[in-house]
């Protein structure tokens, strides 16, 4: 049985749930749409947008079914355990393991994520956000096209369109995956730091948990260095 938080309790407007003493719990047939988007999440291993789970659960409306994912982002919430559900600033949904116990089990994995060369071509968007399609493209070769379609379909980067060309800029999945600022300007002095501690300007695969504690740190200095400036005379 699935209980909805107070955000999502606006679906009783079309009468989607039914009340159940204090908490609200969905009609039979709904909970069986939420359990279809967490399979379809799981076996995804990316994040999937509404018109993907729209298909998946036989529904027309992504609203309805953006309500019912949110059911299920509350859910993994309350059970709180090493499995997350989240939504992505643009609108797709993302079952991962959470941060604090990826690097414990990484070396279960049967392969990485990323291979090398999507790897430095999002190192060097990351680097140098906001930047240009074309620019990128100049810089990492013709086979950047290839790795921007598997970067925006993994969820690491959005692409904005801009005249003839279009901007690209990491996500905020992107920084929470490496355990990175969602500031940009933190972002570039931890990268430049990583880089510099590996001889090449190139993400590992994944950030140790010493290197997590590094960039939380220099998140920490930036915060209070930018308190300062605001309290200034």
């Amino acid at each position: 049985m699935v209980t909805l938080t107070a955000e999502t309790s606006q679906a009783n407007n079309d009468g989607n749930i039914k009340m159940i003493g204090a908490g609200e719990v969905l009609m039979e047939g709904l909970e069986e749409k939420v359990r279809l988007i967490e399979a379809a999440l799981y076996v995804a291993g990316r994040p999937l947008d509404l018109k993907t789970l729209c298909s998946i659960t036989g529904s027309r409306s992504e609203e309805r079914v953006r309500r019912l994912a949110r059911v299920l982002v509350e859910e993994y919430k309350r059970r709180n355990g090493a499995i997350e559900v989240l939504e992505l600033d643009d609108g797709r949904f993302v079952m991962q393991l959470r941060m604090e116990y990826a690097d414990k089990v990484k070396r279960l994995a049967i392969r990485p994520l990323l291979t090398v060369g999507p790897l430095r071509t999002l190192s060097y968007i990351a680097y140098k956000q906001p930047i240009t399609q074309k620019q990128v493209i100049e810089v990492r070769g013709r086979h950047a096209y290839g790795h921007i379609r598997e970067l925006i379909k993994m969820g690491f980067i959005s692409k904005e369109k801009c005249g003839r060309d279009s901007i690209l800029k990491t996500t905020d999945f992107f920084a929470d995956y490496f355990g990175l600022s969602r500031n940009i300007q933190v972002m570039r002095r931890q990268l430049r730091m990583i880089f510099e501690k590996r001889g090449e300007e190139t993400l590992p695969a994944s950030l140790g948990d010493e290197d997590r504690r590094e960039m939380a740190r220099i998140e920490e200095q930036e915060l209070k260095r930018g308190e300062k400036a605001a309290t200034a005379p």
